[in-house]
């Protein structure tokens, strides 16, 4: 990290509780866009793709973004669910994963105490080649899971589209950033600032400069907290 200040609250990534009005809820960092919400007695994971899951609870519902193995791995959702488990996926995942209820940008749906919304996600200029894109609009989703009236917000795969601009009311945000694929930390930042959540969180950050992240949205009024998603 270029910010040597900034690197003091650079910690592990351990669970998180939130206040809602339903009672608390608790989020806990795995590995790169992969976490886990838990609340009213249920678990939620996003992307759970990476890490390590050894000794997690099973999971009562399972939200996926994309078809990228970073974010949709059968072999480990074979680990974590169980006969009752409801996953939720845009078109794409579910044409690859049985199971999955689509849910596509734009839908609401609830899945047990958790409400979904898909948020867009995808490319504004990056991709493979000229003419082609690493995210396509349409094919993925961000979403934001609301519990109790907390809102959060998961980026997915993106750059800075205008549909992150103009989120309303987000009190905690999981933003990506990392190049070819997504975007630099400055873009993200600049996003940010846009829709201002009470508290961001950079993930899916692997080679990225988080403390560059930090370091554009100091005085802002938005806590950015820096986690280590990758720690052993």
């Amino acid at each position: 990290m270029k910010y040597p200040l900034l690197a003091l609250f650079l910690l592990a990534a351990p669970s998180e509780d939130f206040p809602t009005s339903a009672g608390a809820a608790r989020i806990t960092p795995i590995q790169h866009a992969s976490f886990l919400l838990e609340a009213g007695g249920k678990a939620l994971y996003v992307d759970p793709a990476m890490g390590d899951y050894a000794g997690r609870p099973k999971a009562d519902y399972i939200l996926i973004t994309d078809i990228h193995g970073d974010h949709l791995a059968p072999q480990i959702i074979d680990q974590i669910k169980q006969p009752a488990t409801a996953m939720m996926g845009p078109q794409a995942v579910a044409d690859k994963l049985a199971g999955v209820s689509v849910i596509s940008n734009g839908e609401k749906k609830a899945l047990g105490p958790f409400q979904v919304e898909a948020i867009p996600m995808y490319n504004l200029k990056r991709g493979p080649e000229p003419g082609k894109f690493f995210h396509d609009k349409g094919r993925g989703n961000g979403y934001v899971v609301t519990y109790g009236g907390k809102r959060f917000y998961i980026s997915g795969d993106t750059e800075a589209i205008p549909e992150m601009k103009a989120l309303k009311n987000i009190d905690v945000a999981f933003v990506c950033m990392n190049l070819p694929y997504t975007m630099t930390p400055e873009e993200a930042a600049e996003a940010v600032r846009a829709f201002h959540p009470a508290i961001v969180y950079p993930y899916h950050y692997r080679g990225s400069d988080t403390g560059a992240f930090a370091k554009a949205l100091a005085g802002t009024g938005i806590e950015v907290r820096v986690r280590d998603w990758y720690a052993k």
